[in-house]
């Protein structure tokens, strides 16, 4: 039996490294803000907004030389392990399986996504997440097809980093995780509730399936950021710097977000009317109309002739 147990400990030891070190280099703060220009910061912004940024960045980071030791660290795993699992992995896997696998993991990701809107009270953001995912796990065959957004049902992620937020703690100090990367002790504290409390990680079964599948999914995450790791270099002349700032705009600008949320239906009604308006205006067919009402007005107004009432007569 404790044979039994050894050995599978030593087949679980891999992918749960693998496992462990998913959060290096694939926060969300570094990713989004590259891909997202609303998060970016504009380049013909003032020096003075730099200045300003990065001060608000150096007071939330008071752990500046624990977070740099760990972030070395971290870089050093990711450098010597997961890169080069990632490399080899976008290598051999075909796109269309790789798109699949990347939107599978989308998916389950909604699970806590939509526990958060509900806490957040965010109704109308969590209907969208629900169909999104009963959609795409339906129709879309478990995710790996994103049909929810070709029906313009868009992706969101939410956690309960955020959720803590917007119960009022908005402000938390910057902190760099062994193995799981950039977040704030805010952050952090939300890890495992979303993992235990919200994922279907713990329901998965054996054991060893569940590693393995928390594994590919890190590769897969990785695997992603491939392709930004030029903006970086290119970008940063102090990686920490560079990743801090850009996982503190990140998270910024998610609270922001979540706040309008709640109101994107009304937003959206009120879009919509404007809309509708400035067709009619342009519509050829509507100022013909238009001119037609106002020519009948007129004749409504204005006595009639002779010849017209003569007409009049005639025709009846």
């Amino acid at each position: 039996m404790n044979d039994k147990k050894q050995k599978r400990s030593k087949l679980l030891a891999p992918a749960l490294m693998i496992a462990i070190i998913s959060g290096v280099h694939c926060s969300p703060g570094y990713a989004e803000t590259v891909v997202n220009p609303d998060t970016s910061v504009n380049s013909s912004d003032s020096s003075a907004s730099a200045d300003t940024a990065t001060t608000t960045a150096n007071n939330k980071d008071p752990l500046e030389r624990f977070n740099r030791v760990m972030f070395t660290f971290n870089d050093k795993l990711d450098q010597f392990i997961l890169k080069p699992v990632a490399t080899v992995y976008n290598k051999i896997m075909p796109k269309p399986l790789n798109k699949g696998i990347h939107n599978f993991f989308n998916n389950i990701g909604e699970l806590p996504t939509i526990a958060n809107d509900v806490l957040q009270l965010n109704f109308y953001q969590a209907s969208n997440d629900f169909w999104r995912f009963g959609v795409n796990t339906t129709v879309g065959i478990l995710g790996f097809f994103d049909v929810a957004s070709r029906i313009n049902l868009k992706y969101y992620s939410n956690d309960f980093g955020l959720t803590l937020a917007a119960w009022g703690y908005k402000s938390s100090n910057y902190l760099v995780l062994p193995f799981f990367g950039p977040s704030t002790i805010r952050d952090g504290i939300g890890l495992p509730v979303d993992y235990f409390a919200f994922s279907v990680y713990p329901y998965i079964e054996p054991d060893s399936t569940r590693y393995a599948v928390y594994a590919l999914g890190a590769v897969d995450r990785r695997a992603q950021l491939l392709k930004f790791e030029s903006v970086m270099e290119e970008a940063a002349l102090d990686k920490y710097v560079f990743v801090r700032n850009a996982y503190l705009q990140r998270r910024s600008y998610q609270i922001e977000q979540n706040k309008q949320r709640g109101y994107q239906y009304q937003a959206d009604q009120q879009e919509e009317t404007p809309l509708i308006t400035s067709a009619a205006a342009v519509s050829p067919m509507a100022d013909v109309e238009s001119q037609a009402d106002t020519s009948t007005q007129k004749a409504g107004s204005t006595p009639k002739t002779g010849s017209e009432q003569e007409a009049e007569s005639i025709a009846q």
